[in-house]
């Protein structure tokens, strides 16, 4: 099972939802860049779970500790290791799926591939598996902001039918995402979207939702013209979030309607550097980051865990029905975001380092 991710700056993630601990060893970061603690777990804070009524109810602190790789508050060159202790699993709660398959989640495919899996909250398959990618991508997020000023935000766009109304990229803040319960920093839609998730969540359902990324100050050059495509590889990273199921940049798929005559963007020199006048290219020409804004936009499934009984199969071949028990978040877009902006930092980490590798200046 591969759970590695990036060539120079690469991230490792390990652990189960109901074992001891999960985390992450980051290799091929550069030494001298200042990183806390503090730092990491202010990113986990935003994705860990018991936030409200809007996420399950394992109350997790998600404190994460660094075992190596740090020394006076500064990275040393050497391999980073995150561990993060697993405090309130509910294992009994899975005990009956051990036999049973649910539905929307990975339990057959694991059967299908190893013929032995971790039924215990899904094991692997679980989102708490993303605790390793959002401390690994604190650090590539300190590191982007060091050497380029980079800046990453996300937000809820839209959930079910709900959706956000055109934002300002250029004057969203996160303040104003973390200030809403779902994440959308459009007041009236966040209100609208929360009643949409209340809703699932009293009919023992889910809902899914969209999720938007900008990236600012993304350096030029970035990405290979071939296989490593800096939009292929975004759309791997997202892809690889559970729950994620499209992955769009730029205009997407809204360019299949236009004409290549308003698709291209316009390109000018404005005295210091090359600039586009739109941005339907979402950032990426060629593969090769272009200088503009990165900006993509991810669906999420609705949460494969549900409380309504539903007709599945066992391991034993036969067939049934299946309540599912546990915690679960009735959408899941709304603990997204910080996946989101970890796993686009991890990308943009690995191709900056690819860059100075190759280029001379």
């Amino acid at each position: 099972m591969s759970s590695t991710f990036g060539k120079i700056f690469s991230v490792t993630t390990w652990g189960e939802s109901h074992g001891p601990a999960v985390g992450a060893v980051l290799d091929g970061c550069p030494a001298g860049l200042p990183i806390t603690e503090a730092m990491i777990q202010a990113e986990l804070n935003r994705r860990r779970p018991g936030q409200g009524k809007m996420t399950t109810a394992r109350n997790e602190k998600d404190q994460v500790k660094i075992l190596s790789g740090v020394f006076e508050g500064k990275t040393t060159g050497t391999p980073i290791s995150f561990v993060v202790f697993n405090e309130d699993q509910h294992s009994n709660d899975y005990a009956e799926i051990a036999k049973w398959y649910r539905p929307g989640h990975a339990d057959l495919c694991y059967d299908l591939k190893y013929g032995f899996r971790d039924y215990r909250g899904g094991g692997r398959s679980s989102a708490r598996e993303t605790i390793g990618r959002v401390a690994a991508g604190a650090v590539a997020k300190a590191f982007l902001k060091t050497v380029a000023q980079t800046e990453f935000i996300s937000w809820v766009a839209s959930v079910g039918e709900v959706d956000c109304p055109s934002v300002d990229v250029s004057q969203i803040t996160l303040e104003q995402v973390e200030a809403s319960p779902v994440r959308c920093p459009d007041a009236e839609a966040s209100k609208r979207m929360e009643k949409t998730i209340l809703e699932a969540k009293s009919n023992g359902d889910s809902v899914g939702g969209t999720v938007s990324l900008l990236v600012k100050n993304v350096p030029a050059a970035l990405g290979e013209p071939v296989f490593d495509r800096l939009d292929a590889l975004l759309a791997q990273a997202m892809l690889s979030i559970p729950a994620c199921k499209g992955f769009e940049i730029g205009s997407g798929f809204a360019a299949a309607r236009m004409h290549g005559s308003e698709h291209n963007d316009e390109i000018f020199f404005d005295g210091n550097t090359y600039r586009t006048r739109t941005n339907n290219a979402g950032g990426s020409l060629g593969g090769i980051s272009n200088g503009e804004p990165i900006y993509c936009r991810l669906a999420f499934k609705p949460t494969a865990t549900i409380s309504q009984s539903q007709k599945t199969a066992g391991r034993g071949h036969e067939n049934g029905e299946l309540a599912a028990r546990g915690r679960h978040d009735p959408c899941v877009a709304v603990r997204a975001p910080v996946i989101v902006e970890s796993m686009a930092a991890l990308v943009l980490a690995d191709l900056y380092l690819q860059q100075k590798r190759n280029c001379l200046d």
